[in-house]
């Protein structure tokens, strides 16, 4: 469906927008595609308009008189506007996904599985740093391998050549040498971004983590008569167009971008990079060329998720009421900053600091740092008080929303009915975004040996108002989860003077099968609310809540993302 010469313009996907913003507008389009097409079928037919009926993808008229839509509308291309009316509510049923088997078996065809006539493969000579400015070059090498091209631009330097294995060959014959300056790096990252704390109780960093999608950035690009024609995994088509337009200097009419469905994003596709790079390729070598990003560049060249200091200073009454917090953000980002406590007293600012990394969107963006920090403060502040955490997020909470999905995770836990066994613990969470609520309960247990981390069960309660889809719902959840894990125990990106450390996998810690727990997850559908996000928001809670259960296990509290126990501590 994402073609800029077929579709109207939408500002892309992010923001979890899609169900609370696009699902009303895509309902509106389909009643009024359905009216339409009734209206085709007793024009054609010379039909009583009421006598016809819709269904299993064709309309029915008289007995044995029945068309499909495509029969109806004979490929020609129709436009009409929809009304702008209110539409019916969602009814909540589970729609199994129309394409899932061949998305699993692999029949499925993504960017990187684009043949055209004619087609090269691309490659780019990539900076030994950021920042690198090339300083030379000798390329002779490559153009002694058979069909291999040499681009040169400027800084940019690229080969097209007949077949990936040649041009990796060719690649790596290229001799270049490049000007880079001192960079800080991740030993100092957090007096980098925060040079001087305040007076504080407690400071939380988190680390860069990487999108890690499935797959890498991949484009095929093709000029004919001046007309650029881009195939390419992106979240913001329209915002891809616009980048190539003005990387070429030409209308954007000129410039049409189609997306074959995207091997996963997270936030991290919204800039058009290897689109422009591949468009270069096409347009230095006369044809069609396919860049796909290997693994490492898409660890070093795309963007981050940002890093962050955060510092919270915070006082509560004898009875459990918080009566001042002071919350300060350094570079992460503010969204899900504003604490949904009720506080008398309170502070929140977040503060631009220069990244030394390039950042960008995350799926649950700055949310899931600043719950990291405001959950596990939180449990900080209860222990302290000697309140249960449950019990306290109560005593400060007036918001029913919030109130309700903590009441059901608790109850589904069982929080409260038990101790944790030896070296086990339990810990709980919670919190909103993108118009969503959720909370999460943890099991975790400790090896005091091995200083591993092992989450036993998360039982995850969410609420994003009336339900569309209750099976896709939990799948977005449960994956929600299931990526916060990462963030929590293992990922973190490693760099010195400009260079990625941990570029690749088999340096790079996501999370595998055997890190995934017992998964519970129960989802509030507030038919009376409208239907909000769940792209982002449950990936919130299950960080602060690992920390709180690490903190019941063994008594330390880790306030660094990823959380990794010191050896000496125990």
């Amino acid at each position: 469906m994402a073609d800029t010469d077929l579709t109207p313009y939408d500002m892309g996907t992010f923001g979890s927008r899609t169900t609370p913003t696009m699902a009303p507008q895509l309902r509106r389009v389909a009643i009024a595609a359905r009216e339409w097409l009734l209206d085709l079928a007793a024009e054609q037919w010379q039909a009583d308009r009421a006598t016809l009926k819709i269904d299993d993808g064709r309309v029915h008229g008289a007995p044995g008189k029945s068309a499909s839509f495509g029969e109806l509308t004979k490929g020609k291309d129709l436009v009409k506007e929809a009304g702008v009316g209110a539409v019916s509510k969602p009814r909540g049923e589970s729609v199994a996904k129309v394409n899932g088997r061949n998305m699993v078996t692999g029949q499925h065809q993504y960017t990187s599985d684009i043949k055209l006539p004619g087609m090269l493969h691309g490659r780019i000579v990539r900076p030994s740093a950021f920042n690198g400015k090339l300083i030379s070059i000798d390329a002779t090498g490559a153009g002694k391998f058979p069909g291999v091209q040499v681009v040169r631009d400027g800084n940019f330097v690229g080969i097209v050549g007949p077949d990936a294995h040649t041009l990796t060959r060719a690649l790596a014959a290229i001799q270049a040498e490049w000007k880079t300056e001192p960079q800080p790096g991740s030993k100092d990252l957090f007096t980098y971004l925060r040079p001087v704390p305040g007076a504080v109780d407690a400071t939380y960093n988190i680390a860069y983590i990487a999108h890690v999608p499935l797959e890498p950035r991949a484009a095929v690009a093709e000029w004919i008569d001046g007309k650029l024609t881009v195939w390419t995994g992106t979240q913001v088509p329209f915002g891809v167009r616009a980048e190539l337009a003005q990387a070429f200097q030409i209308p954007e009419a000129q410039v049409r971008v189609i997306v074959p469905d995207t091997g996963s994003g997270y936030g991290g596709k919204h800039t058009g990079e290897c689109a422009i790079e591949a468009a270069r390729l096409a347009k230095a070598a006369g044809k069609p060329v396919k860049f796909v990003w290997t693994r490492e560049e898409e660890f070093t060249w795309a963007y981050f998720r940002p890093a962050g200091v955060i510092d919270i200073r915070s006082a509560a009454g004898k009875d459990g009421i918080i009566t001042n917090w002071e919350f300060h953000n350094y570079n992460s980002g503010g969204s899900g900053i504003q604490t949904p406590y009720e506080i008398a007293q309170k502070q929140i600012q977040f503060h631009e600091a220069k990244s030394p990394l390039r950042q960008g969107s995350y799926r649950g963006l700055a949310a899931t740092a600043n719950h990291f920090a405001r959950e596990s403060h939180m449990d900080d502040m209860a222990h302290a008080a000697e309140i249960d955490p449950l019990e306290f997020r109560y005593k400060n909470l007036k918001d029913p929303r919030m109130h309700d999905v903590l009441k059901a995770a608790a109850k589904q836990f069982g929080w409260g009915k038990s101790k944790p066994k030896p070296n086990h613990g339990f810990g709980i969470a919670c919190g909103f975004e993108k118009g969503g609520y959720v909370a999460s309960c943890t099991e975790v247990a400790v090896d005091l040996a091995t200083k591993r981390i092992k989450l036993e069960r998360v039982v995850t309660a969410f609420e994003c108002g009336a339900i569309v889809n209750p099976e896709h719902l939990k799948n977005q959840v449960e994956g929600a989860v299931i990526m916060g894990i990462g963030g929590a125990l293992f990922e973190a990106i490693e760099f010195e003077d400009g260079k990625i450390l941990n570029g690749k996998l088999s340096r790079y810690r996501v999370p595998r099968f055997s890190d995934v727990p017992k998964l519970e997850t129960f989802l509030l559908d507030r038919k009376d609310i409208d239907s909000a996000g769940a792209g982002e928001t449950p990936i919130v809670a299950l960080a602060p809540s690992v920390g709180n259960a690490i903190y019941n296990a063994v008594g330390v509290r880790l306030r660094t993302l990823p959380m990794v126990l010191p050896a000496t501590t125990i």
